[in-house]
């Protein structure tokens, strides 16, 4: 598979680059220095465009122009870009600078996660929990668009491929995914003309509303009308015995995701964001979220951490590197680990064959499988503190 396009070069695409405006009009989002090194790639080009992270926002057109202005160059098969932005006093609140090109870095090798301190545990009071199911792990985002789905599904099918009892609930009902993701077709049966009996596949129990709403219907609900969706999903499902239900939460931190949050009994939620600090601005709000209604945040997943060009394996830090590591140890939780940009996981999961169990011995499915064992590690730490916290009585 070659690497590189010989008619698509760095040159052509950034005379094309030139005919986006920046900011205010000031100039050309190359030669204000917004534009990171350009990786071209199998015909797909990568690149992030830096801005000001206070009018992050209303900088999504010209992201969505760059975009689009390079898929439209002849030879281009497909164009990942995305807005990063540097922190407060980085020098990002007045013009944009010239940024170095970053340098490639090795690939850091698997290690268990350094112990962290963790928010207190979760007692799930006043929640009820769900027969059959031993622990709830939410898998959640600040935003849309950063893998959350993709992570999750691998996240269950390597707690699966670690032993354990899993099911997959797609809590996303705006935009359910998991029929997709796992290559699940048909209507789920009834067990008694009221319980629903969840969909299979690759050892997985899944239950979605893609599974009782056609793919093309429009989904337009209140709040009301989510959680008792959300809740027929989650009790009214025979789930059991499962070790561990995987929720795939709505993007965002709206009433949805609260709602669950604070009615679900869960063991702990697992944050996906990507390095650049928009994404982990957003990240952080999810995380405060549960913090507020004390449920355990089990740590920190990076996505799209970095590329690793096919032809010679070089690494290449395109959207930054290490912000949801550096994040992770600044707010005190467990950085779960690193999920490289891929395409063969985003093709996999697209073909309805995570990467996990197509290609189980991979650089990737290990990765997960070694994310999903430091997820697992969390909640029974999270139990064990709980289980301490509770005080024991003693009859003499």
């Amino acid at each position: 598979m070659p690497a590189v396009q010989e008619n698509v070069t760095k040159e052509i695409v950034i005379e094309r680059l030139k005919t986006v405006n920046g900011p205010d009009f000031t100039g050309n989002i190359v030669d204000l220095g917004m534009v990171s090194e350009i990786f071209i790639a199998d015909a797909k080009v990568f690149f992030s465009i830096t801005v000001p992270a206070a009018r992050a926002q209303e900088m999504e057109p010209l992201r969505a122009a760059a975009e689009r202005v390079v898929k439209a160059i002849p030879g281009v098969a497909g164009a990942v870009v995305a807005l990063t932005a540097e922190k407060k006093g980085g020098g990002m609140e007045g013009p944009v600078p010239q940024r170095p090109a970053p340098r490639p870095a090795p690939a850091a090798p698997a290690a268990a996660p350094r112990p962290a301190p963790h928010a207190p545990a979760s007692h799930s009071q006043g929640k009820r929990g769900v027969p059959g199911i031993e622990a709830i792990i939410a898998v959640a985002s600040g935003k849309g668009g950063v893998g959350k789905s993709t992570t999750a599904v691998n996240i269950a099918l390597g707690l699966a491929a670690n032993g354990l009892r899993v099911g997959v609930l797609d809590a996303d009902i705006y935009g359910p995914s998991m029929p997709r993701l796992l290559n699940i077709h048909g209507r789920p049966q009834t067990v008694d003309g009221k319980v629903l009996r969840p969909m299979e596949n690759y050892g997985l129990k899944v239950m979605s509303m893609g599974f009782l709403v056609d793919e093309e219907t429009p989904m337009i609900w209140r709040g009301p009308m989510v959680m008792s969706a959300l809740t027929q999903m989650l009790r009214e499902v025979e789930w059991g015995p499962l070790d561990v239900l995987v929720v795939d939460m709505p993007p965002g931190t709206g009433d949805a995701q609260l709602t669950m949050a604070q009615q679900v009994p869960l063991a702990g939620a697992v944050i996906v964001s990507t390095p650049q600090d928009l994404a982990l601005i957003d990240a952080r709000k999810g995380l405060n979220m549960f913090r507020k209604v004390d449920v355990p945040v089990l740590g920190i997943v990076e996505n799209m951490s970095y590329f690793l060009a096919p032809d010679t394996g070089k690494r290449y830090d395109i959207f930054g590197h290490g912000g949801a590591r550096r994040e992770a140890e600044r707010l005190g939780v467990t950085f779960l680990g690193e999920v490289p940009l891929e395409m063969g996981i985003r093709e996999s999961s697209d073909a309805g064959t995570p990467v996990v169990v197509s290609k189980p011995d991979s650089a990737e499915a290990k990765i997960y499988r070694d994310i999903a064992a430091n997820v697992w590690g969390r909640v029974n730490e999270e139990r064990g503190a709980a289980e301490a916290a509770v005080p024991s009585i003693v009859f003499e």
